[in-house]
């Protein structure tokens, strides 16, 4: 491979190498107590919050390098709310649920207004918010903790799918699932490899498909493997693949995810060529809100309760794995699936931490610098293109 190709390489999958490392080191460290079946289980459960709130996230830094400091504020909120309606006024689950998806979207709203239509700048409405929120969190809770939550609640966060074919030490049925995402994703790839030489657009090389698809898929049939020998697929997991397919999507193929990129390249531009830019910004801030209920929903079953401390640093771990996933500082580009790469790695640094007892000070030192790396990989790659 010549020199230019190899260095377009290191940087496209830069993340995912660093991914890899990072597993490799902790699975070394912690004596392989890293990959056990159940440390993969609790990756996906300690972490799902990280997966939601970073694709809003997203979206949010799109346009223009904004973020939300209010999401670890809304979290708590909402499963204040949520604990207060299910738990204290013994109402139905699932109008909890949609309680809690009102609020969240009531507050995306309230803060998408002041930045989309008022202007206010977004770092300080949502440093508003998390202030805001944070309080009102603990008059709902009057400084008290609520718990437990109702089983029927939990058992649609906290439980597994069950195993069809009714393995013993092995669930087949999560085999099987991991085998068919994989056979779905080649489909996909080369689906969009073909609609691409049809329509006369370069394509990469065969060889270079053939090698991301079959890597792909052996992380994939590995993961789930391991789950496998655990409890099989969790409810949490499938909450989360249903968000990043339908954001994944958004971003990728429909005309409000091309304009997220394009207000984040140029907004004067993207005004002139017919774009709503408030529109745009009112969406993103909006979906942020209802995706912090979200985080919050799953945050509440996770710990089986409610407290005045929950969401703390929230909104930290969701940018973070945004700019480590390669979204730009500035806007204007960055990928779910990078996200989740971004995401994954956060939940692999935190996990491997705990494993091996490091001080809680010393693992945010850990991820402030991953995250300061990150962005300068960023900066100086945007100035060396120039």
């Amino acid at each position: 491979m010549e020199k230019g190709k190899v260095s377009e390489f290191l940087k496209k999958y830069t993340m995912v190498i660093v991914l890899v490392i990072v597993v490799l080191f902790f699975t070394w460290q912690t004596g392989g107590r890293m990959i056990l079946p159940q440390n993969v289980n609790n990756l996906i459960a300690q972490n799902a919050y990280v997966f939601i709130l970073a694709t809003g996230m997203l979206l949010c830094i799109l346009t223009g390098g904004n973020i939300d400091l209010s999401v670890g504020s809304v979290v708590c909120f909402v499963g204040a709310v949520g604990a207060t309606v299910m738990v204290n006024m013994e109402m139905n689950v699932f109008i909890g649920i949609i309680v809690m998806l009102a609020v969240g979207l009531a507050i995306g709203v309230w803060q998408g207004f002041w930045i989309a239509y008022r202007r206010i700048p977004p770092f300080v409405v949502t440093l508003a918010g998390m202030l805001m929120f944070r309080g009102l969190s603990n008059i709902v809770l009057d400084g008290f903790t609520i718990a437990p939550m109702p089983q029927g609640y939990l058992n649609l966060f906290n439980s597994y799918i069950i195993d069809f074919f009714g393995g013993q030490g092995l669930n087949i049925t999560c085999v099987l699932i991991g085998v068919i995402a994989a056979a779905i994703f080649i489909l996909i790839t080369f689906k969009g490899r073909m609609s691409k030489i049809k329509k006369g657009y370069a394509v990469n090389k065969a060889s270079n498909d053939i090698i991301r698809c079959a890597i792909i898929s052996i992380v994939i049939i590995g993961f789930m493997w391991r789950l496998a020998q655990y409890k099989g697929l969790p409810n949490m997991l499938l909450w989360i693949a249903v968000i990043v397919l339908i954001y994944g999507y958004i971003t990728s193929k429909t005309t409000i995810g091309r304009h997220l990129y394009a207000i984040g390249g140029n907004e004067k531009a993207a005004q002139l060529s017919g774009i709503n830019t408030n529109k745009v910004y009112f969406f993103a801030y909006a979906n942020m809100g209802l995706l912090a209920a979200v985080a919050g929903m799953v945050t509440i079953a996770r710990l089986n309760s409610a407290n005045p401390t929950a969401g703390d640093s929230y909104e930290m771990d969701a940018i973070g794995s945004c700019f480590i996933g390669g979204a730009s500082a500035y806007g204007g580009s960055g990928t779910i699936p990078g996200v989740i790469i971004g995401a994954t790695l956060m939940g692999v640094i935190n996990l491997g931490m705990s494993i091996m007892g490091i001080d809680m000070n010393w693992q945010k030192v850990v991820k402030g610098l991953v995250v300061l790396a990150a962005v300068i990989f960023d900066v100086e790659s945007k100035k060396n293109s120039r």
